[in-house]
């Protein structure tokens, strides 16, 4: 769909360029000279587009087909942890299970899962996830989109020397609600002998063991909603007056909007271990500029701060394909650390997914004649 995207806009582009000739009465020879510079333009990007699935086959077997259905069973992962003058609070939501269906046409997977915990007969769920990918031999897009409520607990607490903090571990607490937004993109260069594709998207088989070297630019953004007020009041209770706690003024906040570009660069090896099994593991370490708003309650009433940090990616993928079946398993974790004198905030969330597939819709080149 982008090529064709691609190539109406060109299209346009001529005509435009051609009606404007015509009203400034241009000549007929320069009208035919323009249009042929245009069409060789047009020629180039189609050729580079085209060049996206450029592949070696003695490396990679193509996609047979157009089409793909998959049923996934996905377990997400998720810490939060704050931070400030020796404090330290994680933030961690049980962990469940979620099931749902997916879809792919060549490039474009697009799936939707969801928590039978969670689904209300009469209402909606306050979690939320929408993933949508494009991958192609020589780049890639992922779009994010979560939310994931206000049932988290408290799991590991520091607030001081003489407090213990196991009387905290795995108490609920609703007064907090992070959400994460972002789009990464990235260029695999040796694309003709290494498919990410086939660990990831299944829709290409990796013959060889291979590796490659990657780079990508990224958005993210982030947002962390803290009932300061609550959360104290729930440490002094449990406490029962044994001790005084207070969490440091850095902590009292009410909402924080993290904004996050980076710049990334890493690694992925495919080894194909054995006749239609691969196993894939990649690692992308991007430098980050992170910028954020916030108030807390301290005498300065403000926060922020523009950083520049070290973020992560690691990917992980078990699977088998045979071009028609495949099933498999896969782990993404990403992390993404905010730093300050007085503050810090460092998230990490992932997903392990196990699916299973099928193919359809035989490419017209594969059909026997």
């Amino acid at each position: 769909m982008t090529r064709y995207l691609l190539l109406i806009l060109m299209m346009l582009l001529l005509d435009i360029h051609l009606s404007r000739a015509d009203d400034l009465d241009v000549s007929g020879d320069s009208v035919v000279s323009d249009g042929k510079k245009l069409q060789k333009v047009q020629q180039t990007i189609k050729h580079t587009i085209r060049g996206f699935d450029r592949l070696e086959n003695e490396y990679i077997e193509p996609q047979h087909y157009e089409f793909s259905m998959m049923m996934a069973a996905t377990r997400n992962y998720e810490e939060f942890i704050l931070s400030s003058n020796g404090q330290s609070i994680m933030f961690s939501p049980d962990q469940r299970i979620k099931v749902g269906p997916y879809f792919g046409w060549r490039w474009f997977f697009l799936g939707w899962t969801f928590d039978l915990k969670n689904i209300s007969l009469f209402g909606h769920s306050v979690k939320r996830e929408l993933d949508f990918s494009i991958y192609s031999s020589q780049v890639g897009v992922d779009l994010f989109y979560r939310r994931t409520g206000i049932d988290y607990k408290l799991r590991q607490v520091r607030m001081g020397y003489g407090i213990d903090g196991t009387k905290f571990e795995d108490v609920s607490f609703d007064g907090i609600n992070v959400g994460i937004t972002g789009v990464n993109a990235y260029y695999i260069f040796n694309h003709g002998r290494f498919s990410y594709p086939a660990a990831f998207s299944q829709s290409t088989c990796q013959k060889i063991s291979c590796g490659s070297w990657m780079a990508g630019a990224g958005f993210t953004k982030n947002t962390l909603d803290l009932d300061f007020d609550k959360l104290e009041k729930l440490l002094k209770n449990k406490m029962q007056l044994e001790q005084e706690v207070k969490l440091d003024s850095g902590m009292m906040f009410d909402r924080i909007r993290y904004n996050d570009f980076s710049l990334s660069v890493g690694y992925a090896y495919n080894w194909v271990f054995a006749k239609n099994w691969l196993f894939c593991a990649s690692g992308q370490a991007a430098v980050a500029y992170k910028t954020s708003y916030g108030e807390t309650a301290d005498e300065n009433d403000g926060f922020s701060f523009g950083k520049v940090n070290l973020d992560g990616i690691g990917r992980f993928a078990l699977v088998y394909n045979n071009t028609r079946w495949y099933t498999g398993l896969s782990a993404v974790l990403r992390t993404n650390n905010y730093h300050t004198d007085r503050f810090t905030a460092n998230n990490l969330f992932g997903s392990f997914t196990a699916y299973i597939g099928y193919n359809f819709g035989l490419k017209k080149k594969y059909r026997r004649s």
